[in-house]
This record gives C-alpha cells, sequence and structure tokens, in this order.
C-alpha cells in the first residue's frame, strides 16, 4: 500500500515486490492532478513489473485510470472487468466486504501499527480466526512484515500487505 510518509523509499519498495504482487494506490492528501499524477508514475513501474495496480476509490475512478482494480467498501457489482479489494477490521466488516463484491479483503490491524496507532491489533489467532469465516482472499495488514507473515501462512491468509514493511526505513526485505 502507498503512504504519502513513505515518500522516495516508495520506489524502492516497489522494486522489492516480486512479480504479480499487487500495489494500492493511496495517496489521499495529494490534490487531484497531483494524485492522478503520482498514479500514473507508479502504473508506469507496475506495468513494467508485473504487478497488480489497484487505485483507492471509487470503481468509476479506477476504469477511467487504467487500474486493474478499485480499493475501498463501496459496492462493486457493476465493474466485475475491476479487482475489487477492501479494507475489514473485524467480521462484521469482512461479511461486508462479500457482500459487496469484493474478491479480496485485508484484514488489520493483525500487529501494532504505525498507520492505527492506539488500535488493539487482532494478533495471529484472531486474525485466523476472523479470517476462516470467509471464502474471500484474506490478506494480512498491519505490522506485518515477511517473518510474521510465515508465522500465519496456515490461518487462512492469502498474502500479506504493508506500508513500512518494504520500505528501507522499515528494514524488511521479502
Amino acid at each position: 500500500m502507498t503512504d504519502e510518509r513513505q515518500g522516495n523509499e516508495l520506489w524502492d519498495a516497489l522494486h522489492a515486490l516480486p512479480r504479480g504482487a499487487g500495489v494500492i494506490v493511496r495517496h489521499y492528501a495529494l490534490s487531484p492532478a497531483a494524485r492522478k499524477a503520482m498514479f500514473a508514475r507508479i502504473r508506469s513501474v507496475a506495468r513494467a513489473r508485473g504487478l497488480m495496480l489497484i487505485l483507492a476509490g471509487p470503481p468509476q475512478l479506477a476504469r477511467a485510470w487504467h487500474a486493474d482494480g478499485f480499493h475501498g467498501r463501496r459496492p462493486g457489482h457493476a465493474y466485475p472487468e475491476l479487482l475489487h479489494t477492501a479494507p475489514a477490521h473485524d467480521l462484521p466488516e469482512l461479511r461486508n466486504a462479500a457482500r459487496n463484491g469484493a474478491g479480496l479483503v485485508l484484514l488489520s490491524p493483525v500487529h501494532a501499527t504505525r498507520s492505527h496507532p492506539g488500535a488493539t491489533p487482532l494478533g495471529p489467532l484472531r486474525f485466523g480466526m476472523i479470517a476462516r469465516q470467509t471464502q474471500l482472499k484474506v490478506v494480512a495488514l498491519g505490522g506485518m512484515n515477511a517473518r510474521r507473515a510465515r508465522a500465519i501462512r496456515t490461518l487462512n491468509s492469502y498474502g500479506w500487505a504493508g506500508i513500512d514493511g518494504l520500505t528501507p526505513a522499515g528494514r524488511i526485505r521479502i
């Protein structure tokens, strides 16, 4: 997931992703024009590296900007050509994502994270209990790194995502 706080470390993180991984472009604080320009720059890297590109926002915008999908809580049934990813923090939100047509859910925070300061983490076992309640692909988010991802592999984790986890400042390599 992209975030303004990554700064130029974002580009290193994009190059650290394996082919077939995905990027969810957030950068909510940018003006619409600056966000579109940032998205276009990320899209160029993603296409060259074989990465899925998801835009956090409405499906109409994702389609207009030539993303592979959109990330959000909105229903996505009218956009079957786009992968719909959604956030969830508990079982009701996971079920809501399924009703709204999401194909992949980012369940968080699994561990303490700067993105949700003060939030009580789910922890690996609760993550697994919630993830097993759906047929959706569930991705672990929140304080994740490669070691922690290996630890929850058997808990119905489809994969893991991060903001800081792939930046040089995060000192985490996959």
